[in-house]
């Protein structure tokens, strides 16, 4: 099942939100070419420990993390030979994922304008901090930042006053990554407006504008309220009970999403009156009454083991489960029939979440070696083994 059969990517982007959308594109089957700098590559081959491999060979996680499908080439675009080697396989891209500062590839001629003019069905998508315009556009970009910058840690943590209260980033890059992931929508959507006007486009992305998007219902209730929404740690602000409980023995979380499970929640408890209560009889009227209801439930949980709340919880069909380390996930019944975890090339990684039609949509190829492709791709080009060993020698390709 590869969609995007035929279509080829050119990657010159580095670190996470352009590699996650050009390895959701490997994914869909598209061919992706990655462009690094001879003999040292995108900056995430050395975000290590951990790493995989030794010595010389030796590879981080991070970079494992999010640059399967793609093939490597080594190729220094800061001299004009290699400029020009970039240039002949954008005209024959369909498209280019960069995530340099505003207007940064325009002095090697890489930029939108200078390669879609040579190549008018080109989709060139251009990932930064702030977007192409506006007073920060030439601000660089960075996740934990914008995190920062754009309101999510400030709903992320435990609330001021209580120990360790303030504000906290995701664990994740989550501004990255959903960037990565609008992107490869954007790219989707331009390929398939091209089938129609045999046009490409020049999609700008910005790693602020997405962290806003991404606030959602919190963004949305500031807009209706007028008022900032708080840290609440593990709570909801639209939604009670739907936390996490300690049972007598580990924690477990509970995520009530209508009157249905509130009743039953109650029953289960052996307070079926709750249902009754009109501190509790609907959402509105938990929210107003949280505190005083989340001590009633917690006082039940503790009573039990964590396994027997999630078998009784799960009965009655109730939204529950544990919080599992990362191993305990990778390794679940769930995630091990799903086949979350690959195994390609001697590591293991997470594989692509993606299906169609019951087939898995999932590139093969593992995380490329530096420059692994390089010489295969310049003689897709048309270049001799002794032009190919002449950029070698200085230094333009690796």
């Amino acid at each position: 099942m590869t969609p995007l059969a035929g279509v080829k990517v050119l990657d010159l982007s580095r670190v996470l939100a352009g590699p996650w959308c050009t390895q959701l594109l490997a994914d869909l089957g598209a061919e992706v070419t990655k462009i690094e700098r001879p003999g040292v590559g995108d900056d995430t081959r050395h975000w290590g420990p951990p790493w995989h491999g030794e010595g010389d060979a030796r590879v981080s996680a991070y970079f494992l993390s999010c640059n399967r499908g793609k093939k490597s080439a080594a190729i220094d675009f800061g001299r004009e030979e290699g400029a020009a080697i970039v240039r002949r396989l954008a005209a024959e891209a369909d498209v280019l994922v960069e995530n340099f500062k505003v207007g940064g590839l325009a002095k090697f001629g890489l930029d939108a304008d200078s390669l879609r003019a040579a190549n008018p069905r080109l989709i060139f998508a251009s990932i930064t901090g702030f977007g192409q315009d506006g007073p920060y556009a030439d601000r660089a970009g960075y996740d934990y930042i914008i995190q920062g910058m754009g309101g999510l840690m400030s709903i992320t943590g435990l609330p001021d006053g209580e120990p360790g209260g303030g504000p906290m980033r995701v664990g994740v890059a989550v501004a990255d990554l959903f960037t990565g992931l609008y992107t490869a929508v954007a790219v989707l959507a331009a390929l398939f407006q091209r089938e129609r006007s045999g046009q490409g486009a020049h999609i700008d992305m910005a790693l602020f504008d997405t962290q806003l998007a991404m606030l959602a219902n919190q963004a949305t209730n500031q807009l209706v309220l007028g008022i900032d929404p708080v840290r609440q740690g593990v709570g909801h602000p639209n939604l009670v009970p739907y936390q996490p409980f300690d049972a007598a023995d580990q924690p477990i979380i509970i995520a009530i999403g209508n009157e249905r499970q509130f009743d039953r929640l109650a029953a289960i408890l052996g307070h079926e009156e709750w249902s009754k209560d009109e501190r509790f009889a609907s959402n509105a009227a938990r929210v107003a009454n949280r505190t005083a209801l989340v001590a009633l439930i917690a006082d039940k949980i503790a009573t039990r083991s964590a396994a027997e709340w999630l078998d009784r919880l799960e009965a009655a069909g109730i939204p529950a489960g544990p919080i599992n380390r990362i191993s305990q996930a990778l390794s679940d019944v769930q995630a091990q029939h799903r086949a979350m975890v690959r195994n390609m090339a001697g590591m293991s990684l997470v594989g692509s979440p993606l299906r169609l039609d019951g087939e898995r949509l999932d590139s093969d190829l593992p995380p490329p070696a530096l420059g692994e492709h390089s010489a295969m791709i310049l003689k897709s080009l048309g270049l001799t083994e002794t032009e190919a060993q002449q950029l070698r020698k200085a230094g333009i390709t690796g």
